[in-house]
Order: structure tokens, then C-alpha cells, then sequence
């Protein structure tokens, strides 16, 4: 048994785990959580715009990454993972990002592509579900890309058959559409056609007909389940009877309003990672919305699922039928 870290670093949030590895006879490992952590920093604030990581954006990052660091040692961990994404892959000074992580962890980021981002949102998302209820499809709304994946989870493997990456997400939605707060009827109506215009190539290319169970990944997906079946707190994993959530009560709410609907986590209520929470059609497209979690001293912080390639998966489970 060997204690690792991993950190994932997207467009709006950044996300510890640290966990116990235990290799199987069979080639496959088990994992022990043992503590993760999820932090607001907004990396990608303003990137859609001027293709630069914004300088206070990256002292969020830092901020995080050193507490990350200290809690890391602190629990004995042999090595140390961290993968970056949406908006390190866009940035004009990406080498900034690297040498402040290097400084700070002490070992490299890996930016790592929206297929590799895909495969693994994947392997983590259906690593706890039964492989009966497959084909499935993993559907990752992140704050710069969505990953669309359909595979087959055996128990002990994942066979990804299809996937597609493509850039819409929460962060990169309310920077381009939503202009005012709370947005107009108009903003909205071009939010909702600029995600199913960019999604509309992922489905294409993805036989999501195929899946007999979708799972949704991630703040977006997680949050709107949560409100829509009035949880007041966010658990990691969430049945989901009804894919279908009005998008007023988030979307239209002013930023200080939004703070208190309770699964929403503090960092996500202000203009620059908000996006409105958008209906879902019968093929399943959804856009927008905040990352998800409770109130802890500005940090959201859940159990999750043991098995997790991308740390800290946080999912939304329903059949295909209703999908």
C-alpha cells in the first residue's frame, strides 16, 4: 500500500485527494480516501477574453496550493500527482502557471489534453457503479470544457468507446454571454444556443443513444440536482429522478441571493463563475451553473466516492430513459 496525492486543477476550481493505493492481484488498484478538499479559485477568470492567466487568479491558485502542500506532508504522502486543464491548455503564459506550481509543490503540473480529460472523468465516474447497468455515458461540465464519454465499465476496467471534448462550460459561458446581473431574457437565450450549437458536435460524434445509464459530473450537474430534489446539503453521488431543473431560482437571482441557496458553495456567486442553471433537453445538453458544496470557512469540502481517476468526482446518476 502506498499514500499518493493527486490535484486537479480546472477553469474554476481545484480539488485535493489524498488516498491509500492498494494494487490487486488482478492489475486493478483499490483506493482508501483519506482526505480531500475542493477550494473556489477561478484560474481561468477572464482567460475566454484575453487568452492570459489573470496575476490574481494565479495567487488564488498559489494560496491553494500551498495549504494543499502542507497537507500533504502532513499525512505522509510518497508522491504527489497534478494535472491542469480547460484553462491552462488556452493560455498565452501558461509557463507561469508551471513555474508557480513547481515552486510551490515541488513537482511539475501535466496539462493534460480534453480526451485524456475525457478517459479519465470517465474511469473515475463509473468506477463505483454496477457494470450491469452499462453502456454508460459521462457527461463532465467543467468551467472551460465539456467532456461527453460513452464506455463500458467491466469492474475492474474502463473501455471508453467514444468521447468528445469540447470548450463550453460554466466559467466560459457567463464571461461570454452573461453580461448582466441577473441576466436578461436575452442573455440567457444566447447562453442556451451558444452550449447547444457547441454541444451539438459532441453528440454527433458520441452515440449517447447507446448508453443505458448517464452520469453527470462534476459542481454544474451536482448542483442543480441538489436543488432541484431541495438538498440542503451536496453529497458526493445523487440519484437523479427528474434531469429537469427551472433555471430561474439560480439564474436570476442576484450574486449575494445566490449565496444562500445552500448547495451552492461560496466563489461561485459572484459574475465571474456563475452561469445561469439552464433546462436540459431529451438528449441531455445542459449549461451553466455553480460549483456545488456547503459552507465551511469559504471551501467545500465532501466524502466521495473511493474510486476516483480525476479526485474528487462528484456525480449525478440516472437511466437512460429519463436522460
Amino acid at each position: 500500500m502506498s499514500r499518493v496525492a493527486a490535484i486537479d486543477c480546472g477553469t474554476n476550481s481545484i480539488r485535493l485527494l489524498v488516498a491509500d493505493v492498494t494494487a490487486r492481484e488482478d492489475g486493478s488498484a483499490s483506493l482508501r480516501d483519506v482526505h480531500r478538499e475542493t477550494r473556489i479559485v477561478r484560474l481561468g477568470q477572464d482567460v475566454d477574453a484575453t487568452g492570459r492567466l489573470a496575476p490574481e487568479a494565479l495567487a488564488r491558485t498559489r494560496a491553494a496550493l500551498v495549504d494543499y502542500a502542507a497537507v500533504a506532508r502532513r499525512a505522509g504522502v510518497e508522491r504527489v500527482r497534478m494535472v491542469a486543464t480547460s484553462a491552462t491548455r488556452d493560455a498565452a503564459n501558461r509557463e507561469d502557471f508551471f513555474s508557480m506550481v513547481h515552486d510551490t509543490l515541488g513537482t511539475d503540473a501535466e496539462v493534460i489534453s480534453g480526451d485524456e480529460e475525457a478517459r479519465l472523468s470517465f474511469t473515475g465516474a463509473v468506477g463505483d457503479l454496477d457494470p450491469a447497468d452499462g453502456p454508460f455515458v459521462v457527461v463532465d461540465v467543467g468551467g472551460g470544457s465539456t467532456e461527453v464519454v460513452l464506455g463500458e465499465w467491466d469492474g475492474i476496467r474502463a473501455d471508453v468507446q467514444a468521447a468528445r471534448s469540447v470548450d463550453v462550460g460554466c466559467v466560459r459561458i457567463t464571461e461570454r454571454h452573461l453580461r448582466a446581473d441577473p441576466p436578461s431574457e436575452e442573455d440567457v437565450g444566447s447562453a442556451e444556443a451558444f452550449a447547444r450549437q457547441t454541444l451539438a458536435g459532441a453528440f454527433a460524434e458520441v452515440a449517447v443513444q447507446k448508453a443505458r445509464t448517464w452520469v453527470g459530473v462534476a459542481g454544474t450537474v451536482t448542483t442543480l440536482s441538489a436543488i432541484a430534489q431541495e438538498q440542503n446539503r451536496q453529497p458526493s453521488r445523487l440519484p437523479c429522478a427528474e434531469p429537469k431543473v427551472d433555471r430561474r431560482p439560480v439564474g436570476y437571482g442576484r450574486g449575494h441571493h445566490r449565496w444562500h441557496v445552500s448547495p451552492i458553495c461560496p466563489g461561485t456567486t459572484d459574475r465571474g463563475s456563475v452561469s445561469s442553471a439552464t433546462r436540459s433537453d431529451t438528449r441531455g445538453q445542459r449549461a451553466g451553473g455553480p460549483s456545488p458544496g456547503h459552507r465551511r470557512h469559504g471551501r467545500c469540502r465532501r466524502p466521495g466516492s473511493r474510486r476516483a481517476a480525476r479526485n474528487s468526482t462528484n456525480t449525478v446518476v440516472w437511466p437512460a430513459a429519463q436522460a
